[in-house]
């Protein structure tokens, strides 16, 4: 019986252990628990401080160069080409002959056209000397000028067609693209194109600016131009068009136009910059890195952080100037702005500082 009562003392002594262990485990891993909790709860962000700098107000811009005339010059008349005078990179003048289509039937018909003029001619005068003598009738004096007016509208549109079979060249410049040959046949309706006609004598840097940049621009000023071909070499343009009206990305669109070399150095297609030059060459101003503002400068919002916490805070931004933007209001110099990590944030978010 004794020795009954000493097995169920060391069970139940057994069982308190376990139980007590098994708590003190629970306790612990609750703990450890809470810490990963905590710690995971802490966003990693990177951080930048807010400065006041001397900054610069000249910024550039790149874009591609245009040429300021191109045209896809068409057929006006149909026909069969005869000749072709003009290959791909010659260049041509304004009334220069490109093309020579057949040219018989035409002539045969301006040659009728001219016969039935002439002869409606003749027959007016007989008609107004008839009418001075009391020969003919008012009406027979009427019917033949009218006779005579439509032949000559005949004769002019016959002249005309019979001018249309030697094509000229409506602009001047290269040859860029040739898409007819002898034996071709041109059609009216719809247009023959002929030639690919690219006028680079002068060519446009077409570019865009936001709405701080755009105020300070004004057409016919002076733009020193650069090609990413020639990056020593400086090209005097001037603005010839500011859009009254932003873009789908808020963004104004400014053409450049530039005088090309004698020897047509520049070619259309190629990638150039134009460098703004600002009257105030620098301006003390406070600035913030561009990224870190929540999702776009427009938002004006920025998230500080402060004492481990994340602050969001709205802003007024000014110029974007480059990489940097202003800042009219709403910041402090020496706040620690956060330029990384703002999509997981929230306003009061814990926050690590990755150095």
């Amino acid at each position: 019986m004794k020795r009954n009562i000493i097995t169920i003392a060391l069970i139940l002594a057994s069982l308190g252990l376990i139980a007590f262990t098994l708590m003190n485990n629970k306790k612990e891993n609750e703990a450890k628990t809470a810490i990963v909790a905590e710690k995971n709860a802490r966003i990693s962000v990177r951080i930048n401080p807010v400065t006041t700098e001397e900054i610069s107000l000249d910024f550039s811009v790149n874009g591609n160069f245009e040429p300021v005339q191109e045209l896809t010059f068409s057929a006006e008349k149909s026909g069969k080409v005869i000749t072709v005078l003009a290959n791909e990179g010659d260049y041509v003048n304004v009334g220069q002959t490109l093309v020579i289509v057949r040219s018989d039937v035409v002539n045969v018909n301006a040659q009728t056209a001219k016969a039935i003029y002439d002869n409606a001619q003749a027959d007016y005068s007989r008609y107004e000397n008839a009418f001075k003598s009391g020969g003919v009738t008012k009406q027979q004096l009427d019917q033949a000028k009218l006779a005579l007016t439509n032949a000559g509208s005949n004769l002019k549109t016959a002249t005309i067609n019979v001018s249309d079979t030697r094509v000229k060249a409506p602009i001047k410049g290269f040859i860029n693209k040739r898409f007819i040959e002898p034996g071709s046949m041109l059609a009216g309706m719809p247009a023959t194109a002929m030639f690919e006609i690219v006028n680079v004598s002068s060519l446009k840097l077409t570019v865009t600016v936001d709405e701080s940049q755009v105020a300070n621009l004004k057409l016919g000023s002076p733009v020193e131009v650069t090609a990413s071909i020639y990056p020593d070499v400086k090209f005097n343009g001037k603005i010839t068009f500011i859009a009254p009206k932003a873009d789908s990305t808020l963004n104004f669109p400014v053409e450049i136009e530039i005088a090309n070399t004698s020897s047509n150095d520049l070619k259309a297609g190629m990638y150039g910059t134009a460098l703004f030059a600002s009257k105030q060459q620098k301006q003390s101003m406070m600035v913030v890195p561009r990224n870190a503002f929540v999702g776009s400068v427009s938002s004006n919002q920025i998230f500080v952080a402060k004492n481990g916490t994340a602050r969001l805070k709205t802003v007024t931004a000014g110029r974007i100037l480059g990489d940097k933007v202003e800042i009219l209001n709403g910041l402090s110099n020496g706040e620690s702005v956060i330029v990384t990590g703002q999509i997981n944030l929230q306003d009061g978010n814990k926050v690590d500082i990755i150095k």
